[in-house]
């Protein structure tokens, strides 16, 4: 073991570097509990503990006695395919890293860790590189976790429980098989970084602009055909990667109408000509129906709708320096967006990064990366 003397002697008494030992796992595991006895009584806490790459099918028994003041625990790169119970012996742990090993089972985390003190030290969990294919239960109780990555998995979908981590602050889940965006993610109040990129997203939900706080949002090769509008009010992102998207390819446009019903033409009739009445003149029925009326975006149209409107996908401009397709609701398929006229959209990478944008000011140096 003198690889890991020297490993320990360059990084400091608080830091223990046994990363790619030539060594088997029972040696690792008797020396590392042989350190653990040394440390019982050493006046400085082992704070940090990095053992990737060292063919570990388990965690080291030895985790459950003299390390409880660890902060940092690196498995990654092993073989592991669960993280068992000594892990919840750690109770100060804030940060784990176990990316690119086999969890992914239903006992793939250890029982009780939502009711362990882990559910309110852990600030980082990278499980990256895995074979989750959801994500577990006992996860989405870790109330004090800020850093979540879960990239490179198996992905099928986002649980709606996502919003029980009010405290996370960075989501990366690209690389899997996700095809929606829960609603639920926009409660997360202090997100600041979500990346969904490489998965099989086709639309983006609207709620998702209540996401304050987010300054890069990830989207880049998905399927995503068009934009909600609401994606303009998140006046604090600084990035928003598009590429490989088919919105960035195709000018997308779709006019499936239904003409209205005979309640909707007589309220609109009423609306658009400003008709005077009492609500002794009108049927119930239709003085409800007024109060459910929608402005057409168009400033030159004038007219309202209800339930009968034209979907209609057009390009706005972005920062004064991109134009994002954007889905709009007009009244008639003879009304016409007030979008500016469309200019091909760009595909070259490098126009996002352009030289001009250094003249941009802070508040609006903002990037759409197209592709």
């Amino acid at each position: 073991m003198d690889e890991a003397g020297a490993a320990v002697a360059t990084a400091g008494e608080a830091e223990l570097n046994w990363s790619r030992l030539s060594v088997s796992p029972e040696t690792l595991e008797s020396e590392l509990e042989a350190r653990g006895e040394e440390r019982r009584g050493a006046r400085e806490a082992l704070l940090r503990l990095l053992l990737p790459h060292n063919r570990l099918a388990s965690l080291p028994r030895a985790l459950g006695t003299g390390f409880q003041h660890l902060q940092l625990l690196d498995v990654s790169g092993n073989a592991l395919t669960t993280l068992g119970s000594e892990l919840l012996s750690l109770r100060g742990l804030r940060t784990l890293l176990a990316k690119n090993n086999r969890l992914g089972g239903p006992s793939a985390l250890p029982k009780g860790l939502a009711q362990s003190p882990l559910c309110r030290s852990l600030q980082v969990l990278n499980l990256s590189g895995n074979c989750f294919q959801e994500m577990p239960a006992s996860l989405l109780e870790l109330r004090a976790l800020q850093t979540l990555s879960m990239g490179g998995n198996q992905l099928q979908s986002i649980p709606a429980e996502i919003e029980n981590l009010r405290s996370l602050e960075s989501l990366y889940l690209g690389g899997n098989f996700i095809k929606e965006i829960p609603p639920e993610l926009a409660n997360l109040p202090f997100l600041t970084y979500l990346v969904l990129c490489d998965n099989k997203i086709q639309s983006v939900p609207p709620q998702l602009s209540q996401l304050h706080s987010l300054r890069s949002l990830s989207l880049h090769n998905n399927l995503l055909t068009y934009l909600p509008r609401e994606i303009l009010n998140l006046i604090h992102l600084e990035e928003l990667s598009l590429r490989g998207n088919p919105l960035v390819v195709r000018f997308v446009r779709d006019l499936t109408y239904d003409p209205p019903t005979l309640l909707e033409l007589a309220a609109r009739t009423i609306k658009i000509r400003n008709i005077s009445y009492t609500p002794y003149d009108l049927p119930g029925n239709l003085l409800r129906y007024l109060g459910l009326a929608t402005n057409c975006p168009n400033p030159k149209c004038g007219g309202v709708y209800f339930d009968c409107c034209v979907r209609q996908i057009k390009f706005v401009d972005f920062c004064g320096k991109y134009r994002l397709p954007l889905m709009h609701y007009l009244c008639s398929p003879e009304c016409s967006s007030p979008c500016s006229s469309a200019s091909h959209s760009s595909t070259s990478q490098s126009e996002s990064d352009s030289e001009d944008e250094a003249s941009v000011a802070a508040h609006r140096m903002q990037k759409v990366l197209l592709g």
